[in-house]
């Protein structure tokens, strides 16, 4: 597995891993999650643009996980990171959030931060096993609050959630 900057041209296939990815919350009850659409390729290549989107990428080097983040309050933000199932218990996942710490920590940012669902094994749990900690709600900043916000009103609220960081 290699790490790299996406390519214009596999932003398609970003979405398609989202989709795929996105299956396995239909079997825990939560089909709206699943059902939800990727980030357009347009709202997708600003992310390549920014130099905020990376794959990993697979024997015949196309890609079989990705993660975009975004600046929130100083730190690296996951907006999304997302395995194909068929990659899925690699650890291709947690590579590329040790990809984004390493960037972050060039960059000066103390942390990495994200928003998750708590009662889904591969959210909250799983983020808590790299190193991520939970960040109580009223202490957060207000970058971290517009997203919570933001979620909010995309309905996210509907299953418990909770934003996290890991400490550079």
């Amino acid at each position: 597995m290699r790490i790299r900057a996406a390519r214009l041209d596999e932003l398609p296939l970003l979405q398609d891993i989202e989709r795929a990815a996105g299956r396995c919350f239909r079997d825990i009850g939560m089909p709206e999650i699943a059902d939800d659409e990727p980030l357009p390729l347009a709202e997708l290549a600003d992310y390549r643009r920014a130099g905020l989107a990376w794959v990993a990428t697979g024997q015949a080097g196309t890609p079989v996980a990705y993660l975009i983040a975004d600046r929130v309050d100083g730190n690296l933000h996951v907006e999304q990171v997302s395995v194909h199932p068929d990659s899925a218990h690699r650890r291709i996942g947690r590579s590329l959030l040790d990809h984004l710490a390493a960037y972050a920590t060039r960059e000066g940012a103390p942390a990495l931060t994200l928003t998750t669902f708590t009662e889904v094994p591969w959210n909250a749990p799983y983020y808590a096993r790299c190193g991520f900690l939970p960040l109580d709600e009223a202490a957060l900043a207000p970058g971290l609050r517009e997203i919570r916000e933001q979620e909010a009103r995309h309905g996210l609220d509907r299953w418990p959630r909770v934003c996290m960081r890991r400490a550079l």
